[in-house]
């Protein structure tokens, strides 16, 4: 009998998108005034359910570095943060085709209804995190919220160039807006 060696996948199976639906409910509160949106929750953080799941990272050691404290752990930790710093989370994206996290294989986007979301809300500024969620937001929601974003570098795991104290030197400006003196022009 013929033992049958495994084949490698096919080139098409490599670069398979998957349909991803964005689970992860928002983060905000009626005095939130700095909105930080991502383009989509990657695997890991759709698993844990909530923002910036993968341990490699590095957004909730950068922001908690910002504001002079202890690593977050928990997500009621990171929610309570979120709350006494006026911060909220969300993403450009509710829908996607996705190869893992990778968003250059990003398809068939759909986007939050970002205006929807922070009509209630104090937010004066918007950030985004990379240049995928600059890309979408500039192109789905800008209109829609009437607010120019400003781009910060990703904190993710292939934005390995930047060390986390470039991160917080870049992430700095967010704390310039929580009293909403400032716009974002």
């Amino acid at each position: 009998m013929a033992v049958k060696t495994p084949q490698p996948a096919s080139d098409a199976a490599k670069t398979a998108l998957t349909h991803v639906e964005n689970t992860l409910d928002p983060i905000i509160f009626p005095d939130s005034r700095v909105l930080l949106l991502g383009s989509m929750p990657s695997p890991k953080s759709r698993e844990i359910g909530f923002y910036f799941g993968n341990p490699q990272n590095r957004f909730w050691r950068v922001v908690a570095t910002l504001y002079g404290e202890k690593p977050l752990k928990s997500i009621p930790e990171k929610i309570d943060f979120c709350k006494r710093h006026h911060l909220a989370l969300c993403d450009v994206l509710k829908a996607c085709d996705i190869k893992g996290a990778s968003d250059a294989s990003i398809a068939n986007p759909i986007p939050h209804n970002i205006g929807a979301l922070i009509q209630d809300s104090s937010i004066c500024a918007i950030f985004t995190l990379g240049g995928t969620a600059t890309k979408f937001y500039k192109r789905y929601t800008e209109q829609q919220t009437g607010i120019s974003a400003r781009q910060l570098p990703s904190t993710s795991p292939a934005n390995a160039r930047m060390s986390v104290d470039d991160l917080v030197e870049e992430f700095s400006i967010i704390k310039k807006f929580s009293n909403c003196e400032l716009t974002i022009s």
